[in-house]
């Protein structure tokens, strides 16, 4: 492992700037930490395909506008140089977009997805597109139909999901910043379970256009980092408004950064942070609770006011998420049909009709994950029963937005353990859908409501991450910001450094042969 990848974003930016490092340095000190511990059998498999010769290429400008000097090196964004992941539910030109499916194997995207157009804009090197649980559907990277991904701090345990390739990227220090999509947690609750940053933005704050649709209410794509300075980053450069998407806000992206500078300070006095009473205690491992705990002792100790709130309607927001997302998905996935883009499967007899290949394609295309929700979600919708299922989950959902609603008279943050429990092993809940739905309960009502969210590491339990969820009102994503850096500046001094740094380097394990 080189000095180089160790870096956060902002550090790795700074050195950029300072002309300690240059970018081609950077991003190849990355592709050769790819190629170290992202293949073989017991590889990370973060990535599904890797962009060096585009991402080289980027970083090489980069480096000669930066020795150019003058106006052009002074007009490039903070990041210009560093390298970035991409989740493979977002379209981009010339790199493939499966989403994790065979559906869309080798599909190529004739246009970026309004994010991407604003990486390359900022010239950050696109490293490559990163694994996920089919068209996002999963909690942990186990359904894609390319393989699991593994987690970086225990090879055998999930990395979270959907986006558990962005967030083991990060935290394999394969890359220094990702992006990755939240249906019901995606960013969040992949952080939590490998101790890195990840934020849900309000929903509108960040354009969806080029995004796969999964459930088009709820989806959200967001920044994955080591550090909640480096998200900040990373999530002002991609938000705003854009016409292309009819759900963005038409605002401007509020001071992020500033936000999280602030919080740097450590000083939370005045601000009052709300402990949801139905996210923790029964279904949370004990080591979770404890960590969780201990994060509201230090948030206390920095002036911040410990209040209890109560949401009584959380306890329905799974079971209602489990009916308003499915819809969509049935929705959403009826284009994937064999006839327009994607994959074709031509039945092998009888007569050739489009019912019949639309039916082979489909069979064929899509794994047990997405075929189990596209089927609840077109029973929900069908006739004499969208009252009882998909009717009932939308009133449901304006009771979640309520309790947000009267919660934020009371608390300027919300506060939740990210999720019940640390990383489980690999194959451990896979033929058992429903418990691994519950891994999302704590992280579900901000999809449902629309407000934004993130998770930061809290420390460990049994040598594994926990991560601690912020959650505030619609718009003001820049308080989680400042209460999420301030926890994580305080408990990094408790720990002598960033909770990563304490991971196990993958490096030895390569040289065992084993990654």
């Amino acid at each position: 492992m080189t000095e180089i990848i160790k870096l956060s974003a902002v550090e790795l930016a700074q050195k950029l700037r300072a002309g300690e490092v240059t970018s081609v340095q950077a991003v190849q000190a990355h592709l050769d930490r790819i190629a170290a511990v992202d293949g073989g059998e017991r590889g990370v498999h973060a990535f599904l395909h890797v962009n060096a010769e585009e991402a080289l290429a980027v970083a090489a400008e980069v480096d000669a506008i930066r020795a150019a000097g003058g106006a052009g090196a002074e007009a490039l964004h903070p990041l210009a140089g560093v390298p970035i992941a991409i989740k493979d539910l977002i379209v981009t030109v010339g790199q493939p977009t499966t989403a994790g499916s065979k559906m869309l194997e080798g599909w190529m995207s004739p246009y970026d997805a309004t994010v991407i157009s604003k990486i390359r804009a900022a010239k950050l090197p696109m490293l490559g597109k990163t694994n996920l649980d089919e068209f996002a559907m999963g909690s942990s990277t186990e359904h894609s139909a390319y393989g699991p991904t593994r987690n970086p701090w225990d090879l055998d345990r999930i990395p979270g999901g959907s986006g558990g390739g962005s967030a083991a990227a990060v935290a394999a220090f394969e890359a220094p910043l990702a992006l990755g999509t939240d249906t019901g947690g995606s960013i969040r609750q992949p952080g939590a379970v490998t101790g890195t940053v990840g934020v849900k933005p309000t929903y509108g704050g960040v354009s969806r256009y080029g995004a796969i649709a999964m459930a088009s209410s709820l989806d959200q794509i967001g920044p994955v980092s080591r550090t909640v300075l480096d998200s900040a980053y990373l999530h002002e450069l991609i938000g705003g408004h854009d016409p292309r998407d009819s759900t963005s806000l038409n605002e401007p992206v509020p001071s992020l950064v500033d936000a999280a500078r602030q919080g740097l300070s450590g000083d939370l006095t005045g601000v009052r942070v709300g402990v949801i009473a139905e996210l923790q205690g029964d279904g949370y491992e004990a080591g979770v609770q404890a960590r969780f705990n201990e994060s509201l002792e230090v948030l206390r100790a920095a002036g911040a006011e410990i209040v209890e709130v109560h949401c009584p309607n959380f306890k329905y927001a799974l079971g209602a998420y489990y009916l308003i997302m499915p819809s969509e998905v049935s929705s959403n996935l009826a284009k994937f049909d064999g006839v327009r883009y994607g994959k074709r499967v031509i039945p092998a007899d009888g007569p050739v009709t489009i019912e019949r290949v639309m039916g082979a394609t489909r069979a064929a295309g899509f794994g047990d994950e997405v075929k189990r929700r596209i089927i609840l979600g077109t029973y929900a919708l069908s006739a004499g029963y969208y009252d009882a299922y998909y009717g009932s989950a939308q009133k449901v959902r304006t009771l979640v937005q309520r309790d947000f609603d009267a919660a934020f008279e009371k608390a300027d943050v919300l506060v939740s353990p990210t999720a019940p429990t640390v990383a489980f092993g690999l194959g451990s809940k896979t033929g058992d859908p429903l418990a691994m739905y519950l891994n999302d309960v704590a992280t579900i009502p901000a999809n449902l409501a629309g407000v934004p969210g993130i998770s930061v590491p809290g420390g460990l339990s049994e040598g594994l991450p926990v991560g601690i969820q912020f959650l505030a009102p619609a718009r003001e994503d820049a308080r989680l910001y400042r209460v999420g850096a301030a926890l994580e500046s305080l408990l990094e001094k408790g720990w002598g450094g960033p909770l990563i740094s304490q991971a196990p380097d993958l490096a030895s394990a390569e040289k065992e042969g084993v990654a």
